[in-house]
């Protein structure tokens, strides 16, 4: 029976993240799409596509899905592309704040998935504004930390208006203006330093530092949150420390 078991086991982990990475690359085309829509098809004068497009392709969606995006998004199939941004706030487990971003064509399977998730989850709907004005708009470029330094990468992007570079785990962090974005990306491309994503986020101001049990609650709230195709991006308010981390990571 152990073997039998543990076969079940190994399989419903495949099973799990097959799905989840169905839900993702839906919300990678998801992105392409709305991308596509507001700047066009050609990459060459949408820096927003190329993000998005970039963000795809590391995360293996093939290149046959994205092409179509393109165009889906871009009005060249005929198809009509009609997604609406919805930000909804609340609380998850010790206070920490959540910004829960939906891109959906239908609010109230958006809303209804937001409440269930956070109502099984430890996680209770804010007013608006309560939450919202703790988080900026803040352009994030996530580098690989292996092969390359903190400082180097600040040297990259020193003159092309970052703000600063931070340690997170096995990446770097770069955070900019969100109109400085482009431009530090591009001075990262050419100092010959790779990037796993760029993107314009919302980042907390005022951070609430957790224990390791804290941050698997949150965590498993983010998922659920994160198993609606609704749902897009969550925001948190969580700061770890490298020991918080480095507990979570024996969890792996």
């Amino acid at each position: 029976m152990s073997g039998h078991s543990k076969w079940a086991t190994t399989k419903h982990k495949k099973a799990v993240i097959d799905q989840r990475r169905a839900k993702s690359f839906a919300k990678l085309i998801k992105n392409i799409e709305v991308a596509a829509k507001i700047g066009g098809a050609d990459l060459s004068g949408n820096p927003t596509l190329v993000d998005a497009v970039q963000k795809a392709k590391k995360t293996s969606v093939p290149n046959d899905n994205i092409d179509r995006a393109i165009k889906r998004g871009a009005g060249l199939t005929g198809e009509s592309i009609d997604y609406t941004t919805i930000m909804y706030e609340g609380y998850g487990p010790n206070g920490v704040a959540l910004l829960i971003e939906c891109l959906t064509d239908n609010k109230n399977r958006a809303a209804a998935d937001v409440r269930t998730a956070m109502t099984r989850n430890g996680g209770t709907m804010a007013d608006p504004g309560s939450v919202s004005y703790n988080f900026h708009r803040k352009g994030v470029i996530v580098v690989p930390a292996e092969g390359t330094t903190e400082d180097d990468v600040l040297m990259a992007v020193l003159d092309a208006g970052a703000e600063e570079v931070t340690p997170q785990g096995e990446s770097l962090e770069v955070l900019t203006d969100p109109s400085d974005m482009v431009a530090a990306r591009t001075a990262l491309q050419e100092a010959g330093i790779d990037y796993d994503s760029a993107d314009v986020e919302f980042v907390a101001q005022v951070k609430i530092e957790a224990d390791a049990e804290t941050a698997r609650k949150v965590f498993r709230l983010i998922d659920a949150l994160e198993d609606s195709d609704d749902v897009q991006n969550v925001y948190t308010s969580i700061d770890l420390t490298p020991e918080v981390q480095a507990e979570l990571a024996d969890d792996e």
